[in-house]
């Protein structure tokens, strides 16, 4: 894995942007993981700001996200649909019917997630994959303890990881309790990954990633066998680990 430093989240936040106008650049059709939450968001302010002036468009390519929550319909505020709409997708110009999520209110659960799994795999691969990281090491929502050859599924969030979403929410209780999830299998056929993790919060999670053995309990660190992921990580995610594990930015 390729690790980068910096001081400030902006600087990753911008590193990241630029990688995927690059991949957009070289081929306008290519097909995009992207992820939710605090993490990417400026990431994806900058590719609106960048599409705005020209320097990129998303008019030909396709989005599959990582995730969505269970019970949640597209036009709830704290819906991974809304997130994507409010802070990426009505910021650049991808086509109507070009953006991906899970179903969370689908009747069939489980025949929506394979129903979303089968549409990636019609793509082939994604091109690029964003992802952020749980304080438990999970990506997407392959919770710890996933079984690394996992398709797209329908999972059970684990406790810390509702409470360290209940910001989004009222309370812990309104958060739920599943989520249909690209599997681990699907993210790891991704030609280009990044991963961003920012905070103290974050540091352990990440230790156990780069420095740790390829573990289920730790999921991120199957990116160990990855030929093309790259970690990007700021002075806190970075806390527990050696000047020597990372190039800084």
């Amino acid at each position: 894995m390729n690790v980068f430093y910096a001081k400030h989240p902006d600087v990753l936040s911008r590193y990241a942007a630029d990688r995927f106008i690059e991949q957009l650049n070289k081929n306008p059709k290519s097909i995009l993981g992207l992820a939710t939450g605090s993490t990417p968001k400026k990431m994806y302010a900058y590719l609106g700001e960048d599409t705005r002036a020209g320097k990129v468009s998303f008019s030909q390519a396709r989005s599959y996200n990582l995730d969505e929550y269970v019970g949640l319909p597209g036009d709830h505020p704290a819906s991974y649909r809304y997130f994507m709409q409010e802070h990426l997708f009505s910021q650049v110009d991808f086509r109507e019917g070009t953006t991906f999520l899970p179903n969370g209110v689908a009747q069939d659960l489980e025949r929506e997630a394979l129903r979303y799994d089968n549409k990636i795999r019609e793509e082939g691969e994604m091109d690029i994959l964003i992802l952020g990281i749980g304080s438990n090491g999970h990506i997407g929502f392959n919770e710890p303890n996933i079984f690394f050859e996992a398709m797209t599924h329908v999972a059970e969030l684990d406790e810390s990881t509702r409470k360290d979403n209940s910001r989004f929410f009222d309370k812990l209780e309104d958060v739920p309790t599943h989520a249909i999830s690209m599997g681990m299998r699907v993210i790891m056929q991704s030609k280009i990954i990044l991963l961003m993790a920012f905070g103290e919060n974050k540091a352990q999670a990440i230790y156990d990633t780069i420095k740790g053995k390829i573990d289920p309990r730790v999921p991120a660190s199957i990116l160990q066998l990855h030929p093309n992921a790259t970690i990007l990580i700021d002075e806190g995610a970075a806390s527990l680990l050696e000047e020597a594990d990372y190039v800084r930015l």
